[in-house]
């Protein structure tokens, strides 16, 4: 389960409403969240490197440390948690995420080369347009980007970010896979260009980097995106380049996001997108960049879809076991970011799932949210309607028995690692 870090008082000031501890720990609670800790830049410090470690710079701000459900996506940065716990309380409608056109001319455009399937072969892209960063929502920015690669990318072998300063760029864009020796480019925040052999030796010792070498460590090329001029933006999975780093000034936004798993590339690329767009100039909207791959086939991303699913309002309360009208489930579904509507027949629910819910699979998971939306605690108590007898299934009973007589028999029982990952044996 993820823990994000988030400062008390920028939290409470998005908020709109300050709380106690206690009285934002029941919040959370309320919403399936659970405050896990309540600390400070300082003693964060003090317990992860030790009492040697220089506390000049670090602030005794308190931060807030929460664990996050590992599928909630929308729920590791700031923007993104402030907007679901407004709507939670009925103190903000659901934002309607849009896809606009370009501004200018034509949309961007980032072409595949057939070599990129030998070794990253998807890519999916996007721009934000007018953005205004400030400290926090740029901090919030990086932050989220590095929770993402941490869970659902894994590690960025999955998918990998890139996010580059679109006015320091000229597009059309190429993703390119080329021997190492071919690629030459200025890393983030270092001073020389590297090869990309240079650049696995120089970051093989890198605390946070070193973990990414072994992605593409070992294949004859490796990725790298282009700008018209040949302006490197970056080698992923591991760094961008240095040239279109974004910064507090930054106003346009060039996302990219190259991956071996195209839909987990569009879950993060939407989770990006949605989060921040709160800080364009047009909110919640996002300019579409086309994909050409290597077949000569072009798709717009972000696709930002909206899906709806159909439930009985009876079985969800059945379910839960609550006792609530169809019009009140609606409601309950609808502080969980999920707009919900009452079909013409009284039972049946309407449920829009935005783009910031991917976790939404299957019924069951709107019946969760039902469940959490009423709160748990409220759910009366009740016994089974009819009563059972546990008993041992056969097949565990027989088992148990050949077990023992085995045993006796002197031979030593033993649980190998053939089903486990070589990371856990390791």
């Amino acid at each position: 389960m993820p823990t994000i870090g988030i400062k008390r008082d920028l939290l409470f000031a998005s908020l709109g409403q300050t709380y106690t501890d206690d009285e934002f720990q029941t919040l959370c609670f309320a919403f399936g969240l659970e405050l896990d800790e309540v600390t400070s830049e300082k003693q964060m410090l003090t317990k992860e490197q030790g009492e040697n470690v220089s506390l000049d710079n670090a602030s005794e701000e308190v931060i807030y440390r929460i664990d996050i459900p590992a599928n909630r996506y929308d729920l590791l940065c700031l923007e993104g948690l402030v907007s679901a716990l407004l709507v939670f309380q009925d103190k903000r409608k659901q934002p309607r995420f849009r896809i606009v056109d370009p501004v200018s001319g034509g949309p961007q455009t980032l072409t595949l080369t057939p070599s990129t399937g030998l070794i990253r072969p998807f890519a999916v892209a996007a721009v934000l347009r007018n953005i205004t960063f400030t400290a926090d929502s740029y901090n919030s920015f990086i932050d989220l980007q590095d929770k993402l690669h941490q869970n659902i990318c894994r590690k960025r072998s999955l998918v990998a970010i890139g996010t580059h300063d679109l006015d320091t760029l000229q597009g059309p864009f190429v993703y390119d896979a080329k021997p190492p020796a071919e690629i030459k480019f200025r890393p983030l925040n270092q001073e020389k260009e590297m090869t990309g052999g240079e650049l696995m030796e120089f970051y093989a010792t890198h605390a946070q980097l070193k973990q990414y070498l072994p992605i593409i460590r070992d294949s004859p090329v490796y990725p790298v995106i282009y700008d018209a001029n040949g302006v490197v933006l970056s080698l992923p999975p591991i760094i961008n380049g240095d040239h279109s780093k974004i910064s507090l000034n930054t106003k346009n936004v060039f996302i990219e996001c190259t991956a071996t798993d195209l839909t987990k590339a569009k879950v993060v690329l939407d989770t990006l997108v949605c989060m921040f767009s709160s800080h364009c100039q047009e909110q919640f909207t996002v300019e579409y960049c086309e994909v050409v791959g290597s077949d000569g086939t072009t798709v717009r991303y972000p696709e930002l879809a909206y899906r709806t699913e159909k439930i009985s309002a009876r079985k969800a309360n059945a379910y839960v076991g609550i006792t609530k009208s169809s019009d009140e489930t609606a409601q309950l579904l609808n502080k969980m970011y999920l707009n919900t509507t009452v079909g013409q027949d009284g039972d049946e629910l309407v449920v829009e799932i935005p783009p910031t819910r991917h976790d939404i699979i299957h019924a069951c998971d709107i019946y969760e949210d039902v469940a959490i939306a009423y709160g748990y605690n409220n759910i009366r108590k009740s016994m089974p309607a009819t009563t059972h007898i546990g008993r041992q299934y056969p097949l565990n009973k027989l088992t148990e028995q050949l077990r023992e007589q085995v045993a006796q028999a002197g031979f030593t029982e033993a649980l190998t690692f053939s089903l486990d990952a070589y990371d856990d044996v390791n």
